[in-house]
């Protein structure tokens, strides 16, 4: 796995890549940064989105209160009450590595803070 060179090189970082790699693996040849995002990038939807948040939340206790799994990943097959909830929600945001680390730090989903990092970095 390649890293970018302003990567974060700390406990919490290598914690969270542990799982990214455990949960979705992660490519070989590409350099991963900050802003590589889980679910563009590195195609994660479905039941493996709803896996890596449920890890994240039990593995580093973050408060999960302000997320949206309907705002970053299409949903798990075909559900009637699914989709009447999505309605409005089409095009999806990008939930970056960053954003995950930065969660992690907090230990709590801060939607607008976050996509505000995604945005600025």
């Amino acid at each position: 796995m390649n890293l970018a060179s302003n990567f974060p090189d700390d406990h919490t970082m290598h914690l969270l890549m542990q799982l990214l790699h455990e949960e979705l693996g992660l490519p070989e040849r590409k350099t991963l940064s900050l802003t590589t995002s889980i679910n563009f990038d590195l195609g994660c939807n479905g039941a493996d989105a709803r896996h890596l948040m449920e890890a994240l939340e039990e593995q580093f206790g973050i408060d999960l209160v302000d997320y949206d799994a309907y705002r970053y990943f299409q949903p798990e097959g075909f559900d009637v009450h699914l989709k009447r909830r999505a309605k409005g929600r089409g095009d999806k945001v990008l939930l970056t590595i960053g954003m995950l680390y930065q969660a992690v730090k907090v230990q709590r989903w801060d939607t607008k803070a976050l996509e505000g990092i995604s945005q600025t970095t």
